[in-house]
Protein backbone atom coordinates (compact mmCIF):
# COMPACT_ATOMS: atom_id res chain seq x y z
CA UNK A 1 0.00 0.00 0.00
CA UNK A 2 1.27 3.28 -0.88
CA UNK A 3 1.86 5.68 1.80
CA UNK A 4 2.50 9.59 2.07
CA UNK A 5 4.22 9.47 5.66
CA UNK A 6 7.59 10.52 4.76
CA UNK A 7 6.10 13.56 2.42
CA UNK A 8 3.90 14.72 5.39
CA UNK A 9 7.03 14.37 7.46
CA UNK A 10 9.33 16.59 5.24
CA UNK A 11 6.61 19.06 4.62
CA UNK A 12 6.40 19.57 8.27
CA UNK A 13 10.73 19.57 9.11
CA UNK A 14 10.19 16.62 11.18
CA UNK A 15 13.02 13.74 11.09
CA UNK A 16 12.39 10.20 11.57
CA UNK A 17 13.76 10.37 15.42
CA UNK A 18 10.99 13.68 15.97
CA UNK A 19 7.92 11.35 13.99
CA UNK A 20 8.85 8.17 16.21
CA UNK A 21 8.85 9.62 19.76
CA UNK A 22 5.46 11.43 18.85
CA UNK A 23 4.05 8.10 17.97
CA UNK A 24 5.61 5.94 20.95
CA UNK A 25 7.65 3.76 17.87
CA UNK A 26 10.97 3.20 17.46
CA UNK A 27 12.71 5.04 14.38
CA UNK A 28 12.96 1.79 12.89
CA UNK A 29 9.69 1.21 12.89
CA UNK A 30 9.29 5.21 10.77
CA UNK A 31 11.70 3.44 8.41
CA UNK A 32 9.58 0.12 7.37
CA UNK A 33 6.42 2.21 7.45
CA UNK A 34 7.95 4.80 4.42
CA UNK A 35 9.16 2.19 2.61
CA UNK A 36 6.09 0.19 2.83
CA UNK A 37 7.49 -2.96 4.55
CA UNK A 38 5.03 -2.67 7.36
CA UNK A 39 1.45 -1.27 7.16
CA UNK A 40 -0.11 0.11 10.38
CA UNK A 41 -2.33 -1.28 12.72
CA UNK A 42 -5.37 1.17 13.11
CA UNK A 43 -4.26 2.16 16.15
CA UNK A 44 -1.29 3.56 14.45
CA UNK A 45 -2.62 5.14 11.50
CA UNK A 46 -5.05 7.05 14.01
CA UNK A 47 -2.22 8.54 15.56
CA UNK A 48 -0.02 9.19 12.29
CA UNK A 49 -3.31 11.22 11.24
CA UNK A 50 -3.22 12.98 14.51
CA UNK A 51 0.30 13.79 14.22
CA UNK A 52 0.10 15.36 10.92
CA UNK A 53 -3.64 17.17 11.53
CA UNK A 54 -4.84 14.93 8.61
CA UNK A 55 -7.06 12.11 7.45
CA UNK A 56 -5.86 8.78 7.62
CA UNK A 57 -7.23 8.55 3.85
CA UNK A 58 -4.71 11.59 3.24
CA UNK A 59 -1.59 9.39 3.97
CA UNK A 60 -2.45 5.86 2.59
CA UNK A 61 -3.50 4.38 -1.09
CA UNK A 62 -4.89 1.30 -0.60
CA UNK A 63 -5.27 1.41 -4.54
CA UNK A 64 -1.28 1.72 -5.04
CA UNK A 65 1.09 -1.02 -4.36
Amino acid sequence: MKNYIRDNRSERGMTQDDLAEALGVSRQTIISLEKGRYNPSLELAFKLAAVFGCRIEDLFDPEED
